[in-house]
């Protein structure tokens, strides 16, 4: 099978020293010329030339950079105008398409995504994050102004939900009907390389999150794009039977098709090379890979599964630093197992086995029904023998939305800001950052942004002046995790053992970093009972300084005011371990000390 285009690299219209290349991909086109600014949108001065495989090309002396232009495809008695499918810009969704050459100024030669083992991701919604009027979208240019305040947090990796054109100027941006060309809404692409340049300055990775398992499924010029089709399903660049089906539209790519496994290979290569994003997220993964989705006894797509293998040998070639995360959501190895022993070969993976039962135990009315049995499953487990191959968060854009609420709005419909929820809340916070694994936060979590994710509401910045205390504890949990604050990197580390598991009184702990690495213990009480003088057992006679107190009631005025001290030691068994370590510790607390 034929597994690349030669023609590929000169898709779309390639702008240089003052010569226009058009090249489009038409195989049942009878004719096809393109019309634009520059020849009064006259259909017979640029006839494009066919050439093999279905490829159609032509010259033009008189197209310049930012001009509008559009396909005109004649198919028999049919004759249509298409944007450009590899169209870098267009005027909007359904608008045309802009001769660009995205040549950008950058200053960001140096910078280097962190070590995977480092990264705390902070997933944004560009429409939504700062947005300053109600009946405006956020752009790129608002997110830059809180670049310092996203600094100051701790986080060096932000993931962009989709930035791809999409219909109208209020979305998810799960929708992209221009797969190549920046939402105009958000900045274009200026706005893009703009914020990406200045994220890179901060020492702020940028990780793009991209839609390939559907497209559209509404202003999609890619839809029976050289009039073919059968079944009256999508053409050349979908399937045209049963496979075409999704939850979002009848329009899955047909990756049977090397064209089509290209044309998702240059889009993937586009957001790397031209906007120098430091990794790519893919949505919705098993819908690649099944045509149901892997729910029940589902029919696998094998050439999807090869799509992705194919983007992800490239991009590790060519770019090792570069992280490349599957939205999967099926727990499955295979996603994350390197293609030479048959996996697909993705960096990581969002984590099923973290998030799910995390939430369950967090939200559960009832303390006696609380399983933590749940929690040190979560915490153990890992995918390809690595445990930073796995994305571990308590809130996304999907777990917060689509009939679910952030969870301080679970625990407490109506009063999220209520202690128990804002309590509750902070013990999946400090799951998040001190468990195994790469975490993230969804935008607004540092302040328990409360309700559910809408991206026609704004992210509620008054809620950060008024809790600016749990901002500032979630700052010293996300400096503490990548080691900015030193004296834990046992957190950068595989290590992670159990040592106390007591399900009648709520209490768990456990220690990061092995023998060799600077030790970290996390203790956390699933119970709303205070308790003092509490042991549990410990192995080695080290000095164990408290660093985290997270019910501190200098982070929030709801807080406990029981003092919090410093591990006490004594020569007592425990747990099987000969000594023990004695602590004071609130109601729904959690504490994390460093040994010296």
């Amino acid at each position: 099978m034929q597994t690349t285009i030669e023609k590929s690299a000169g898709m779309g219209a390639v702008y240089k020293d003052g010569i226009t290349t058009f090249r489009v991909w038409a195989p049942n086109a009878d004719k096809v010329s393109v019309v634009g600014e520059f020849n009064d949108w006259d259909e017979t001065a640029n006839e494009l030339t066919l050439e093999e495989n279905g490829y159609w090309s032509t010259i033009s002396e008189q197209a310049k950079e930012g001009q509008e232009y559009k396909y005109r495809i004649q198919n028999g008695d049919q004759s249509f105008y298409r944007n450009d499918p590899y169209a870098f810009e267009v005027t909007n969704s359904n608008g045309n398409s802009l001769i660009r050459t995205l040549d950008f100024e950058w200053d960001d030669a140096d910078f280097e995504i962190a070590d995977w083992n480092k990264l705390v991701i902070y997933e944004l919604h560009v429409g939504t994050f700062n947005r300053k009027q109600k009946d405006q979208v956020g752009t790129f240019a608002d997110v830059v102004e809180k670049l310092p305040y996203l600094k100051e947090l701790g986080v060096n990796c932000i993931e962009l939900l989709p930035v791809a054109e999409f219909a109208g100027g209020i979305s998810w941006g799960y929708n992209p009907a221009h797969p190549f060309a920046i939402e105009q809404d958000y900045g274009g692409p200026e706005g893009l390389a703009h914020i990406v340049n200045e994220a890179h300055k901060q020492g702020i990775a940028i990780i793009m999150d991209v839609v390939y398992n559907h497209f559209g499924p509404s202003d999609v010029d890619l839809w029976q794009f050289d009039g073919w089709s059968e079944n009256n399903k999508g053409g050349i660049y979908f399937y045209n039977d049963h496979r075409s089906a999704t939850p979002w539209g009848d329009t899955r790519p047909d990756y049977g098709r090397p064209e089509v496994r290209q044309y998702l290979r240059d889009n993937a290569l586009m957001w790397i090379e031209k906007y120098h994003c430091d990794g790519l997220r893919l949505d919705a993964t098993s819908y690649i890979r099944y045509e149901g989705g892997g729910l029940g006894e589902d029919t696998a797509i094998d050439e999807g599964n090869q799509m992705m293998r194919e983007i992800n040998q490239e991009l590790q070639a060519k770019y090792p630093k570069v992280i490349t995360i599957a939205e999967d959501l099926k727990g499955d190895e295979f996603i994350t197992n390197g293609i030479a022993y048959g996996g697909v070969g993705y960096g990581a993976q969002w984590d099923m086995h973290f998030v799910h039962p995390v939430r369950e135990v967090l939200q559960s009315v009832s303390d006696d029904g609380r399983d933590i049995q749940k929690i040190v499953d979560a915490l153990e487990y890992t995918y390809s023998g690595n445990k930073f191959k796995r994305i571990i968060y308590t809130e996304s854009h999907d777990e917060v939305a689509n009939g679910k609420a952030r969870v301080p709005e679970e625990i407490q419909p109506g009063d999220a800001e209520s202690k128990f929820a804002k309590r509750r809340a902070v013990l999946g916070l400090v799951l998040t950052l001190t468990a195994p694994g790469i975490p993230m936060l969804f935008q607004g979590q540092e302040f328990l942004e409360d309700e559910y994710f809408q991206d026609t509401e704004a992210l509620d910045w008054e809620k950060e002046n008024r809790l600016s205390g749990i901002r500032e504890l979630v700052s010293d949990l996300i400096k503490l995790r990548i080691g900015a604050s030193g004296g834990a990197n046992g957190l950068l580390g595989q290590h992670l053992e159990i040592i106390h598991f007591n399900p009648e009184n709520q209490i768990l702990a456990y220690k990061r970093g092995g023998s060799e690495e600077e030790q970290t213990l996390v203790i956390l009480n699933f119970k709303n009972q205070t308790y003092e003088h509490y042991g549990i057992g410990i192995a080695e006679d080290k000095n164990w300084k408290l660093r985290i107190n997270a019910d501190w009631k200098g982070y929030d005025i709801d807080f406990s005011e029981l003092e919090v001290t410093d591990l006490k030691i004594e020569k007592t068994e425990t747990d099987g371990r000969p000594l023990t370590g004695s602590f004071n510790i609130p109601a729904y607390g959690a504490l994390i000390y460093t040994a010296e």
